[in-house]
């Protein structure tokens, strides 16, 4: 699986307005809503599902990155989105540092081995500084989508 397949390219944004936790997650999936990628009549009930999945530990693990994710039965497809914070958000992350990218991962509950292998793929790309910092600088939702193509390449190369 390559990112760009788990991406949700159209939903990625590129400066989130929110400033808190709830309401980034809030905003990610409303963003995957606005674009197709889950049903709309249940944004709500995903986006509480996720803030009770992040109340139960972060998902903030450290050098600027969240990744809050939840299974939930409203979705049939696994999908993902990037959102990129200029000013930082706290997700009470590991390092306690704020969090500038956060990447948000909505799968189905009948499909836990494509989560973890998602979720395994996601965390392998950002344990790479350069990704991160290139993540972080990336200001349109155009250099955003290049970026995650190029990782991809780059991966596969």
């Amino acid at each position: 699986m390559r990112l760009s397949e788990l991406i949700h390219a159209p939903s990625i944004v590129s400066e989130l307005q929110a400033t808190d936790r709830n309401g980034v997650i809030r905003e990610l999936i409303q963003s995957l809503a606005d674009k197709g990628a889950i049903p709309a009549e249940h944004v709500e009930a995903v986006a509480r599902a996720t803030i009770a999945r992040e109340n139960q530990g972060s998902t903030g693990f450290g050098k600027g990155v969240a990744v809050p994710h939840v299974k939930h039965a409203a979705v049939e497809t696994m999908t993902a989105t990037i959102g990129r914070s200029s000013h930082g958000v706290d997700f009470a992350a590991l390092d306690r540092a704020p969090v500038y990218t956060i990447v948000m991962l909505v799968s189905p509950p009948t499909k836990p081995e494509e989560h973890l292998a998602a979720m395994e793929k996601v965390f392998r790309y950002l344990q790479r500084e350069n990704f991160r910092r290139f993540l972080r600088q990336a200001e349109t939702h155009e250099a955003l989508v290049d970026l995650i193509q190029e990782a991809d390449d780059f991966q596969e190369a």
